[in-house]
């Protein structure tokens, strides 16, 4: 039996669409997903243990999240393709996951087809997003944008942006759990996290980063 000529590594938290993802992607002629994890820890580890061409790795997962899983799978293993599939087309998720080192960005609006054309064309080492992704970057640098908080700040998730924002624009930590929607032990703790990132020691010291980066106006 001859090795197959793509083999994939599937991340997603929900276990119906991670299924239906990895049906779709092994019946391709010459695929194979060589391992389905539920968070981006284990992503990392099956890239580890599997050595696949393609992970097809979501976003928003517990425990570490699909930028951080895809900033070590790309510093560990550089040839490994990842293909970031999701439901957030925010500025901060695009450009964090392409500073993180993601080859090619879809939502998961993207249709059979289109998902499947992705993920050959990473594997092929091409460059590939979804149009909707595609007219946020284009719109991004049409603006001028140079020092958006996701291209000072790549090592904040997405998540850690907006409490960046809002901490910037002065807003307590009541405050950014009601505009969240969040609990305040949440909040804390992400809070402890981007001081942690920024290697900052208060929320003065953070708010002066962030302000000078464009955040909080």
């Amino acid at each position: 039996m001859t090795d197959p000529e793509v083999r994939i590594v599937v991340a997603d938290d929900h276990p119906l669409y991670r299924r239906g993802l990895a049906a779709l992607l092994g019946a391709q002629p010459g695929w194979a997903v060589v391992a389905e994890e539920s968070d981006g820890l284990g992503a990392v580890g099956a890239v580890r243990t599997h050595e696949p061409d393609v992970v097809v790795m979501d976003l928003r997962m517990p425990g570490l999240d699909g930028i951080e899983a895809t900033r070590r799978i790309a510093a560990a293993d550089p040839h490994v393709a990842v293909l970031v599939l999701t439901m957030f087309e925010d500025d901060s998720s695009v450009f964090s996951a392409m500073r993180a080192g993601a080859r090619g960005y879809l939502l998961k609006g993207a249709d059979h087809t289109e998902i499947v054309r992705a993920v050959g064309a990473v594997a092929d080492g091409e460059a590939i997003f979804g149009a909707a992704v595609a007219a946020r970057i284009l719109e991004f640098f049409a603006a001028g944008r140079p020092r958006q908080a996701e291209v000072v700040f790549p090592q904040l998730t997405a998540r850690e942006h907006e409490v960046l924002d809002l901490i910037a624009a002065g807003r307590s930590n009541a405050e950014l759990a009601a505009a969240l929607v969040l609990s305040p032990k949440t909040i804390r703790n992400h809070v402890s996290n981007v001081f942690a990132k920024l290697r900052v020691a208060d929320r003065a010291q953070a708010i002066v980063l962030a302000r000078d980066a464009g955040l909080g106006r």
